[in-house]
C-alpha cells in the first residue's frame, strides 16, 4: 500500500511524519503500543487529511497488521493483541541443509564458495564492466556467481528510491540483504554500487560478518577526470550543463573513498583483462576459488575475450630471500645429493607443471596419487595427479634427516633447492610398481630404477634457487607453463592443441594434427588454432631417440615447406616437455595431458586420439585402433604382446578423475597406404592396402640404414634420424645439468 498523503510533504510517512524512507535506526526503533493508538493513529490522519479515508478503506486495514508503507517496516500484534517491538513473534529459522551440503550440489567441486565482493567507485569508473567480466570469467570455469548490479537493482527491488542520503542507505541495506541471502546459497555475489557513504558500506560488510559470510571490498580507483572522459551515461555532461548532483562532482555530493579496501584497483592505462584478472586473484589468495581449476570453456578464448589469464605457481626462491636461505642451506642445513632423474623431478615441480603440488608428495599426497590417481587439496578441488612425484632417500641419509625441519638438495655439488617442513615415511616398493604400472617385473625400464632407489620417501615443500638449464643447447626450447602461455597469446591464438611424442614426427602424425586443425577451424570455428608440438624430453630408455636428434628432425619438419604433410611454423610452438618417461601406459596418459592442460592447452592429441576440454560429457566413440598405447611399451617378459592394451589410454582419459571435463574427439588411424604410397586413413575395408609402421619399426629401418617407403616422413627429416644412427649415436641427448 503507499503511503496516505498528509500536510507533509508526499515523501514523508503518515505514521511518523519522518521521511518516506526513514533511516535504519529510525525504523528500528518505530513502536505503537496499543489498538487505541492505532485507531488515535488513524483518526489524526483522517482529522489532517480527509481525503485518506478512502486509501485506508482500501487498504481493508485488520487490527492485527498494519502493513509498512513503501519502506517502513510491517509491525505485528503480539500473542496479547498488544502491537510489541518490530519483529517481536519473527523467529528465525535455521536451515536444516548445511553450507557444506550446499557446496556439494552447487559446485561440482563440493566447495562453499558464498561470499560478496562488493565493487565501489565513482559512475564511470569501470565497476560494472569488472563485476561483469569477473562473473563471466567464473562461470564459464563452472564456479556459481551471481552479479547484482546497481543500476538493475535500482530497476527493479529498489525501484522508487530517490537519491537522497536515507534513499541511499536504503538502496544499500537492500542489496546487501539480497546478497546475504545469494552467497548463503552458496553463489558468490559480486554487488557493483557507487555506495559514496563509509558508513553505508561499512553496514554492508557487518550485514555479512554477522551472517559468517566474507565480504571483499574493491575500490575500483579511477579518477574523475578518466570518468568523465569514459562517461558512457553521458552523466557528466548533464552535470556540467545541468547540475543535479552527481556524486564526486557536486561539491554537496562527495564520494568518501574506502580507507582499507581489500583491493585497491586502478583502471588508468589497464585493461579489462587485466583489472578482472586482479579481483580473480584477489578470490585465488583468499581461497576462495582454488588456483588451477580447469575451464569448461577454452582457456585461451577466454583470454581474448578479456576473461582469463591463469598464473601457474612457481616455486622458485623469492629474490629477497635467496641470499639469507643461500647461506643457510651452504652452513647449516643438511645437505642431501639428488640424481639426474630426481633434478628433472625438480624442474618439473618448480615450473608449475604439476600445479598445484608445491614439493616431492607427502604421505597423504602419495597415497592419494597412487590410489585415486588424483588429489584433493585444501580447497576441496580435486586435481588430476596420476604419477607420484616424490624423493627417495637411504637408510644414511633418513639418519641425516632425524630431527630436521629443512634439507639442501644439491647436484654434481652444486646447490639446486632448499626442501622445508620434512616429512620422511616407508618406500613401499611393491605397492608404488604394482599400484602405478600394474605390474612388478623387474625388467620393466622405470621400476627398475625405482627397485634401485632408496627405501624411505621424503616429502616437503621446495624452494628452487635458479631455474634449472641443462647446457646442451636446447635450454631456449624448455618453455615454463607460464611462457607457453604468453607465448600462445603472442601468436593470438584462440585455441591451442597439443601433441605429445617421444618419437620422431612422420607424416602419420602430421595427417592428424593437420586434420586437427581442420575441424578446430571448419567444425569449432576457431580462427586461430596454435598447435603445440611438444616432445617429451626428460630420461627416456636406451633405444629411444635422442632429445637432441628429435628436436633437430621436428625442426627440419617445421622448416620444410616443399614436401606434402608438413606442418605450419607460423601457428607452431615447438618446447620440450621436461617430464621424465615412465612407460607407465594410462596412468601416465593422464600425467602427459594434465600437465599439457596447465600449459594452457585446449585440445590434447595422444596416440591415435585428440581430446577436447568440455565438462560431463559422455564418452562415446566407435572406430578400431591399431598400435601401442601412447605411454607404453612391450612387455618385459617378450611374449610379442604390448604391456598395456592399445585402447587403455584414450578410454581411461576420458573419464579419469579430475580430468572428466576432456572428451575424445573422433579421429580414424593413419597408417601407411601401400597404393597411394602416402600415409592415410586406415580403411578396414582395404586392410590389405595398409601398413601400420610403429616406432620401433621405424627405429629399425634407420639402424639398418634402409629407405622408409615413400611419403612416410619429410625427407630431410628422416635424414636427420639416418644419420645419427649410422653414426651410431645411442647417447641421450639431456646432457649433464648447468647449475
Amino acid at each position: 500500500m503507499g503511503c496516505a498523503r498528509s500536510k507533509y510533504k508526499s515523501s514523508h510517512c503518515y505514521n511518523c511524519g519522518s521521511r518516506k524512507y526513514p533511516s535504519l535506526s529510525h525504523i528500528t526503533t518505530t513502536k505503537t503500543k496499543s489498538k487505541k493508538t492505532l485507531i488515535h493513529i488513524q483518526h489524526n490522519i483522517e482529522e489532517i487529511q480527509p481525503s485518506s479515508q478512502n486509501i485506508f478503506s482500501q487498504a481493508q486495514f485488520k487490527m492485527s497488521n498494519l502493513e509498512e508503507t513503501t519502506s517502513c517496516k510491517r509491525l505485528k500484534m503480539d500473542e496479547d493483541g498488544d502491537l510489541g517491538k518490530q519483529g517481536s513473534n519473527v523467529f528465525v529459522t535455521e536451515h536444516k541443509v548445511s553450507r557444506a551440503e550446499r557446496g556439494k550440489v552447487l559446485d561440482f567441486a563440493g566447495k562453499f564458495r558464498g561470499c560478496v565482493v562488493w565493487f565501489t567507485g565513482l559512475s564511470g569508473a569501470g565497476k560494472s564492466t569488472i563485476a561483469m567480466g569477473v562473473e563471466n570469467q567464473l562461470v564459464s570455469r563452472g564456479i556459481q556467481c551471481y552479479c547484482l548490479d546497481g543500476d538493475n537493482m535500482r530497476a527493479g527491488l529498489n525501484k522508487g528510491l530517490g537519491f537522497q542520503r536515507e534513499d541511499r542507505q536504503e538502496n544499500i541495506r537492500r542489496t546487501a540483504e539480497v546478497a546475504k541471502i545469494v552467497a548463503d546459497s552458496g553463489q558468490i555475489v559480486l554487488c557493483s554500487l557507487i555506495s559514496p557513504n563509509e558508513a553505508d558500506r561499512s553496514m554492508a560488510r557487518m550485514v555479512m560478518k554477522t551472517a559468517k559470510l566474507p565480504f571483499f571490498e574493491v575500490y575500483v580507483n579511477t579518477p574523475v577526470e578518466e570518468c568523465e572522459r569514459r562517461d558512457t551515461k553521458g552523466l557528466y555532461e548533464k552535470q556540467r550543463n545541468t547540475p543535479f548532483g552527481l556524486i564526486g562532482v557536486d561539491k554537496n555530493q562527495p564520494y568518501e573513498a574506502p580507507v582499507k579496501p581489500e583491493l585497491d584497483l586502478n583502471t588508468v592505462g589497464r585493461s579489462v583483462e587485466e583489472t578482472v584478472n586482479t579481483v580473480i586473484k584477489l578470490l585465488r589468495d583468499h581461497d576462495v576459488i582454488p588456483i588451477n581449476l580447469p575451464a569448461k570453456s577454452s582457456p585461451l578464448k577466454s583470454i581474448k575475450n578479456g576473461v582469463d589469464e591463469i598464473i601457474i605457481q612457481e616455486l622458485f626462491v623469492a629474490d629477497n630471500r635467496k641470499d639469507e636461505l643461500r647461506e643457510k642451506a651452504l652452513k647449516i642445513l643438511p645437505k642431501i645429493e639428488i640424481s639426474e632423474v630426481d633434478l628433472q623431478w625438480v624442474q618439473v615441480l618448480s615450473e608449475g607443471w604439476a600445479a598445484p603440488l608445491k614439493g616431492f608428495m607427502r604421505e597423504d599426497q602419495y597415497l592419494q596419487s597412487l590410489h585415486f590417481n588424483c588429489l584433493t587439496m585444501s580447497t576441496d578441488e580435486k586435481t588430476n595427479q596420476s604419477v607420484p612425484i616424490v624423493l627417495a632417500i637411504n637408510d644414511d641419509q633418513k639418519a641425516l634427516l632425524e630431527n630436521q625441519t629443512s634439507v639442501a638438495l644439491f647436484y654434481n655439488q652444486s646447490l639446486i633447492a632448499v626442501l622445508e617442513d620434512l616429512e620422511i615415511y616407508a618406500h613401499r616398493k611393491e605397492e608404488r610398481v604394482c599400484r602405478q604400472f600394474g605390474t612388478n617385473h623387474p625388467d620393466h625400464p622405470y621400476i627398475q630404477k625405482i627397485n634401485q632407489s632408496g627405501d624411505w620417501l621424503l616429502g616437503g615443500d621446495l624452494q628452487v634457487f635458479e631455474r634449472i638449464k641443462w647446457g646442451d643447447g636446447l635450454d631456449d626450447y624448455r618453455l615454463k607453463p607460464n611462457e607457453l602461455r604468453a607465448e600462445f597469446r603472442k601468436k593470438g591464438a584462440d585455441v591451442v592443441y597439443a601433441f605429445q611424442l617421444r618419437n620422431p614426427v612422420h607424416n602419420g602424425h602430421a595427417l592428424l594434427m593437420k586434420d586437427c586443425e581442420r575441424q578446430l577451424r571448419e567444425d569449432q570455428k576457431y580462427k586461430k588454432p596454435v598447435l603445440l608440438l611438444h616432445p617429451l624430453g626428460g630420461w627416456t630408455k636406451d633405444d629411444d631417440v635422442p632429445l637432441h636428434i628429435r628436436i633437430k628432425q621436428h625442426k627440419a619438419i617445421l622448416d620444410d615447406n616443399e614436401e606434402e604433410g608438413i606442418l605450419k611454423k607460423e601457428s607452431t610452438v615447438l618446447a620440450i616437455f621436461p617430464s621424465p618417461m615412465m612407460y607407465a601406459g594410462p596412468t601416465e596418459v593422464q600425467w602427459h595431458a594434465k600437465a599439457r592442460q596447465v600449459a594452457g592447452a585446449d585440445f590434447y592429441i595422444v596416440g591415435k586420439c585428440l581430446f577436447k576440454e568440455i565438462t560431463f560429457q559422455s564418452f562415446d566413440f566407435e572406430f578400431v585402433f591399431q598400435g601401442r598405447d601412447p605411454a607404453g611399451l612391450p612387455h618385459p617378459n617378450a611374449s610379442g604382446e604390448d604391456l598395456y592394451h592399445f585402447s587403455h589410454g584414450g578410454q581411461v582419459l576420458a573419464m579419469a578423475p579430475g580430468l572428466t571435463h576432456l572428451k575424445i574427439l573422433k579421429f580414424k588411424v593413419a597408417a601407411y597406404d601401400k597404393k597411394k604410397q602416402k600415409m592415410d586413413y586406415f580403411d578396414p575395408k582395404k586392410s590389405a592396402d595398409f601398413e601400420f609402421i610403429s616406432g620401433t619399426m621405424m627405429r629399425k629401418l634407420a639402424k639398418n640404414n634402409q629407405e622408409p617407403p615413400p611419403g612416410f616422413m619429410v625427407t630431410k627429416a628422416w635424414k636427420i634420424l639416418a644419420e645419427f644412427y649410422n653414426q651410431n649415436q645411442r647417447h641421450h641427448g639431456n646432457g649433464a645439468a648447468h647449475v
